[in-house]
């Protein structure tokens, strides 16, 4: 997934002289992101083999991407203050720690269950980690040509990770077992670890210590029961109308509610409401969730569209999905160039516009249609939609900012990515089973043979990957009004500094 990295807020100014080792600190962190990043797609290939394997059911396996999302983005804001008070350092390494727990547990599950829960475990620990690897890069760096430098080459090779997770999934899961694309990140969470205690330095911020405890668990659990009801809502047993599924998803929505009042008058908030109530801001949190959303949906699907209807070797498939990294490279690069002269607002509407017409296009594919034909030129156009969005995002969520509250900002983009790809899947998974079930139900006969039937069943399945994409293309289509009504900003007020872009 595309990950949108704002520089966070600078807690303690530093007259000091730079740190001797702070570029070997940054590899250092680097290699630590580079897991986090990798997480993430390298399991999107293994997805097909881990739902064989431990028997998940075709309503339950978005569990594997959203049991990590969900706390990854729940539990962001709250990581980013504890590694202020507690200490960046040890943040990062226990993080770190954690994180390479949460892999063993993962790549030792029994079933779906204690691997939804190793998967949860990783965001939780992943949100820790990430947002102390950035807030000690930019206490290390304290010029503002080396930060420039410093955030561009952890741009670099965390956006690299992504497109290496697709390849190093498909060679894992093909050749040793799925279960080595959690267990990799034993090694380099060992390396990063042994590193960090002699060479990082440790830094805390001064100030209230206090954390919003209450409001990071209201939050996820809010979240996590707004998906478990849309996974029931998936099963046939249930379907929307369950009272079991609508009970999930009424009271998601209550604890969601809850969430906002406890930020209203909370004395430390997780998310200080006033970030938010900015137009351009909160059209800018917005798009994020809906572009996540969808972005989600594209990754999730075509992942089963190429190894469960076209037959693709899991390395096949990684490569089927590069395009879209390659696009979002491309695009990313342009927009920088582009963004001072244009602005935030036309590049964002072109690419959601863009992201939108290609996942429409990918509503054509079929069981014996071409990936050349039917799904590369779609990939592409993704990509590069997905580029001229979110390289602007990281600049306007830091527009009108306080210094105060740049922290907790920049940490709000990156949080409602994760959520919105979390409920994405859950709401874009729902839908798509229900079209799969409602169309092999329509053309499945009695007494069709072997052969028919399995080509039905494929049919049926490419139906549900199709209507999947059609809805993931109305919101990113829902993403582009809101960027047209809501966001307000001019160029010239867009800050020079401060966001950098992961693709």
């Amino acid at each position: 997934m595309t990950t949108t990295v704002s520089r966070p807020e600078a807690a303690e100014p530093s007259a000091a002289a730079p740190n001797p080792r702070r570029w070997l600190a940054l590899t250092i962190i680097a290699i630590a992101q580079l897991m986090v990043v990798l997480d993430a797609t390298i399991v999107n290939i293994a997805l097909p083999a881990m739902q064989g394997d431990l028997g998940i059911t075709d309503a339950e396996r978005q569990w594997v991407l959203t049991a990590y999302t969900l706390t990854f983005g729940g539990l962001l804001l709250l990581g980013g203050r504890v590694a202020d008070y507690w200490g960046r350092k040890r943040t990062f390494i226990a993080g770190a720690i954690g994180f390479a727990a949460a892999s063993a547990l993962g790549g030792l599950a029994w079933d779906g269950l204690s691997l939804f829960a190793a998967r949860g475990l990783q965001g939780a620990f992943g949100a820790l980690l990430a947002p102390a690897g950035l807030a000690l890069l930019t206490v290390l760096f304290t010029d503002a040509k080396e930060r420039a430098k410093a955030f561009a080459v952890y741009g670099a090779i965390a956006g690299g990770g992504a497109a290496v997770g697709l390849l190093l999934g498909g060679v894992l899961t093909e050749y040793a077992d799925w279960r080595w694309c959690l267990l990799v990140n034993i090694p380099i969470a060992v390396i990063a670890i042994a590193a960090a205690i002699p060479f990082v330095p440790e830094s805390k911020a001064a100030g209230n210590t206090r954390y919003d405890i209450p409001g990071a668990i209201v939050v996820t659990l809010g979240l996590i029961s707004l998906v478990y009801g849309l996974t029931k809502a998936a099963e046939p047993e249930h379907g929307w109308d369950s009272p079991e599924a609508l009970a999930y998803m009424i009271g998601g929505a209550v604890l969601l509610v809850v969430f906002v009042v406890i930020q209203k008058f909370s004395k430390n908030p997780l998310l200080p409401l006033r970030i938010l109530l900015d137009r351009n801001r909160g059209g800018a949190y917005l798009s994020s969730t809906l572009t996540g959303a969808g972005l989600m949906g594209a990754f999730f699907f075509l992942t089963f569209y190429f190894q469960g209807v076209l037959g693709y070797t899991p390395i096949e498939a990684g490569l089927a999905s590069l395009p879209i990294s390659a696009g979002v490279f491309i695009s990313a690069g342009i927009a920088s160039q582009l963004l001072p002269k244009l602005g935030a607002k036309p590049l964002m509407i072109a690419g959601a516009v863009l992201a939108a017409g290609s996942m429409l296009f990918l509503t054509q594919i079929g069981v014996t249609t071409s990936y050349t034909t039917h799904v590369l030129p779609g990939a592409i156009v993704l990509g590069l939609g997905l580029g001229f969005t979110f390289v602007p995002l990281s600049s306007l969520a830091l527009v009108g900012v306080p210094q105060h509250d740049a922290g907790a900002a920049s940490a709000t983009l990156n949080a409602t990515q994760q959520v919105g790809g979390s409920l994405g899947a859950a709401l874009l998974s729902t839908f798509a089973l229900n079209a799969t079930t409602d169309y092999a139900a329509e053309h499945l006969k009695p007494g069709m043979d072997p052969q028919t039937a399995g080509f039905v069943q494929a049919e049926a399945a490419v139906h549900g990957f199709a209507t999947a994409f059609a809805w993931g293309g109305g919101l990113l289509v829902v993403s582009a009004i809101v960027i047209t009504v809501l966001i307000k900003v001019r160029k010239s007020d867009l800050p020079a500094e401060g966001a950098v872009h992961v693709g």
